[in-house]
């Protein structure tokens, strides 16, 4: 089996590690295979859309969903380290307001599976960060919401203290909302 998975603080985000082939000139790992990715989580998930982001050390994105066209990630780093986080948006879900988070990096080759219905953010620890996911739900603008990083009623205990200086917020997040119920 090319992943080995575990469970995380909140049951249906999934922790995945690929199995890497390495030597002294490098490695080799399967990044993504559906079939793989199916006997591993159980899960028959048809992914639609490929993201890739940079960003530098202290950039917070996040925390991201969609209303009626909620997306599903699988998250991965391929180059530096990320401290990333999923919320349970899911009115009806007895985890609702709960977070989880994962250190994903270009060394560990970890990823995170984050089912539809929840808020997803991540903070770049390392000097920069390259994010590469995949989506269940194509993008829709109109259909964007946010969080706002530092919600008290979530409380999510961002490492701030391994960044210099507070997180470089795009104009978006820094204007998103309080965790109101429901949202």
């Amino acid at each position: 089996m090319p992943y080995s998975v575990e469970k995380t603080g909140l049951n249906e985000v999934l922790l995945l590690t690929p199995k890497v082939f390495a030597d002294p000139r490098g490695f080799f790992f399967e990044s993504f295979n559906q079939r793989a990715f199916e006997q591993a989580t159980g899960l028959n998930i048809p992914f639609v859309q490929d993201n890739h982001s940079l960003s530098q050390q202290g950039v917070l994105r996040g925390l991201h969903f969609q209303k009626q066209f909620p997306q599903g990630k699988l998250i991965r780093v391929v180059r530096g380290e990320i401290f990333d986080v999923a919320v349970d948006i899911r009115p009806d879900s007895a985890q609702y307001g709960q977070w989880t988070s994962a250190l994903l990096s270009g060394e560990n080759h970890h990823q995170l599976w984050i089912p539809p219905g929840f808020a997803h953010g991540f903070l770049v620890l390392s000097t920069q960060a390259e994010v590469i996911y995949k989506t269940t739900d194509y993008w829709v603008a109109s259909d964007e919401d946010a969080i706002i990083w530092n919600d008290e009623e979530i409380g999510i205990d961002w490492p701030l203290e391994d960044i210099q200086g507070p997180p470089q917020l795009s104009a978006k997040d820094a204007a998103a909302r309080p965790f109101i119920q429901p949202l």
